[in-house]
């Protein structure tokens, strides 16, 4: 792996961090989900994905489609943290005039290539971006994280059917599977498990790993792009609230933003896990 483990381990800790500094500076928002995806999106964007933020826009960079659009606090925690814009401006998150809005916006947020918030449609554009490149020759993979609440939605099996039939094997769906959403287990709303055959009935090659482990990561996605002739699904058993003691496993903390006291308690968690990845 040519990023250090305890390098992105550390680029996640203040991921985190900058979620929680966006949330609660919104009064609003998605730490939750956010929380239990940001290994994730920090191993994309630090060590899987081929992107530049000093050129966002060039024409052979990998593509990631932020299907679950509600955890935008995540992504915007992940670009700023890689360098798309300022980590300042997530203060600024869901203020009146700020470019970062509660869902991501193509038009205004350099890095983000898919404007999306309902759920199910990212997945569907996603599946058309690897398409495109399939029927033109091109060079880019696409990423698309899913939320396993989200995975409820017709559109993505409507999706999944057509990427297997045309055989993406550029695609790679993310499932972040933390077994809650806003109105408690997943499988008590309604189901979706199994998730990984649902995948394989579609003719998707399909792996399992841990959400917050580095290095299982790092095998599940070198294992996505050895896959030939076949799309790749990644179901993460994930931690909602990860990193952040009184929110994880809560489903309360899918839409809440932590008061006053709760931000300090959260951030004081954070900066003693960063301080002790940096004695590590």
């Amino acid at each position: 792996m040519e990023v250090e483990i305890q390098e992105l381990k550390q680029a996640a800790n203040r991921v985190r961090k900058n979620i929680i500094e966006a949330v609660h500076a919104a009064k609003s928002g998605h730490p939750g989900g956010s929380l239990s995806a940001a290994d994730v999106l920090t191993y994309l964007y630090f060590a899987e994905m081929k992107i530049d933020p000093k050129n966002p826009d060039m024409e052979e960079r990998d593509r990631f489609v932020l299907s679950k659009g509600h955890v935008s606090p995540g992504y915007y925690g992940v670009l700023a943290e890689r360098g798309f814009f300022p980590v300042e401006d997530l203060k600024t998150f869901r203020h009146t005039g700020s470019y970062l809005q509660g869902h991501p916006d193509r038009k205004h947020i350099p890095g983000v290539d898919m404007s999306s918030g309902s759920l199910g449609q990212g997945f569907s554009v996603a599946v058309g971006m690897a398409l495109s490149a399939k029927l033109s020759g091109r060079s880019y993979r696409t990423y698309a994280l899913l939320g396993d609440g989200e995975i409820q939605e017709g559109q993505i099996w409507e999706a999944a059917m057509f990427a297997g039939a045309r055989n993406l094997e550029n695609l790679v769906a993310i499932v972040d599977n933390n077994g809650l959403q806003i109105d408690g287990f997943v499988e008590d709303v309604c189901s979706p498990y199994p998730i990984g055959d649902k995948f394989k009935a579609f003719n998707f090659h399909v792996i399992k790993a841990p959400a917050h482990d580095f290095e299982a990561l790092g095998k599940a996605f070198d294992e996505a792009r050895r896959t030939e002739g076949m799309p790749t699904a990644i179901i993460l058993q994930s931690v909602k609230g990860k990193g952040v003691s009184f929110m994880e496993n809560k489903a309360a903390w899918h839409g809440s933003a932590p008061n006053d006291e709760q931000y300090r308690v959260a951030m004081e968690e954070l900066e003693e896990e960063g301080r002790a990845l940096c004695r590590n």
